[in-house]
């Protein structure tokens, strides 16, 4: 039975797996880390095309019991834990491959970009929603903290959508799968990449201020370093390009 604080809800259609694998890019080389296998409808498929598949479970049911279903499996391990302890950055090159709990899903993604370095892409099934998030364009309410830094570090792309009723149990609302490209180099270059990300989480948690409001306490005399910058300090942070955002955090650097 699916456990809801784990906020469980397995998809087992091979058609719609089928086109998950297929948007992950693989190749029979490739290391992947499969992230909630739940019952191994994924993990089978995903075993069957690559050269090594590390698949981590937190409910210790469905741990066990893949153990028992993947033992004649010399290219999969079954690792019981939290993927937010696991230590990605131990792995050579790999992807990733899941269907990520709604939750938990911007730590997880938070989590592996802090594991970048080794990491090549994300296909991740998540709430639709969030997906829009992680895509969005400045000007519009989806548009944040979340778009930023994953355009930053990632080429994201939203594949296609889940209809809910693909899921069981069903939940609330639609998934979309997303891969996401590890750049090569960031997006943008800034002089302080500490103090960039500073100024985009402190300007979109007063969204509805103006810069010059939601960035006073950051720098008194912020009206002026923003019009130096050319950037009318009227602008609401969900205007703002990743570029601008960059520029602005390179005026502010002392």
């Amino acid at each position: 039975m699916p456990r809801k604080h784990l906020g469980q809800n397995f998809l087992s259609d091979p058609s719609i797996l089928s086109r998950i694998i297929s948007a992950a890019d693989l190749t029979s080389d490739d290391t992947i880390v499969e992230i909630g296998p739940g019952h191994g409808h994924m993990t089978r498929m995903l075993a069957e095309r690559v050269k090594r598949l590390i698949a981590i479970e937190l409910d210790h049911d469905l741990y066990k019991r893949l153990t028992r279903d993947f033992i004649a499996y010399n290219n999969v391990e079954i690792v019981h834990g939290d993927v937010l302890q696991f230590p990605f950055e131990s792995l050579d090159i790999f992807k990733v491959v899941a269907n990520i709990p709604y939750y938990i899903t911007t730590p997880i993604i938070f989590r592996l970009l802090d594991a970048k370095q080794n990491l090549r892409s994300m296909t991740l099934t998540i709430q639709k929603e969030v997906a829009e998030r992680i895509v969005a364009l400045p000007g519009g309410k989806d548009y944040g903290v979340l778009s930023i830094s994953s355009q930053y570090f990632t080429e994201p792309e939203l594949k296609f959508i889940i209809p809910k009723e693909a899921f069981r149990p069903v939940p609330k609302v639609d998934s979309a799968v997303i891969h996401m490209t590890i750049r090569g180099i960031p997006r943008v270059t800034v002089r302080d990449e500490k103090l960039f990300f500073r100024i985009v989480r402190m300007a979109f948690s007063q969204r509805r201020k103006t810069l010059a409001n939601s960035l006073n306490s950051l720098d008194k005399d912020i009206k002026d370093t923003l019009s130096e910058a050319g950037i009318d300090p009227r602008r609401r942070p969900e205007t703002l390009s990743i570029g601008e955002f960059a520029l602005l955090s390179d005026f502010m650097t002392p």
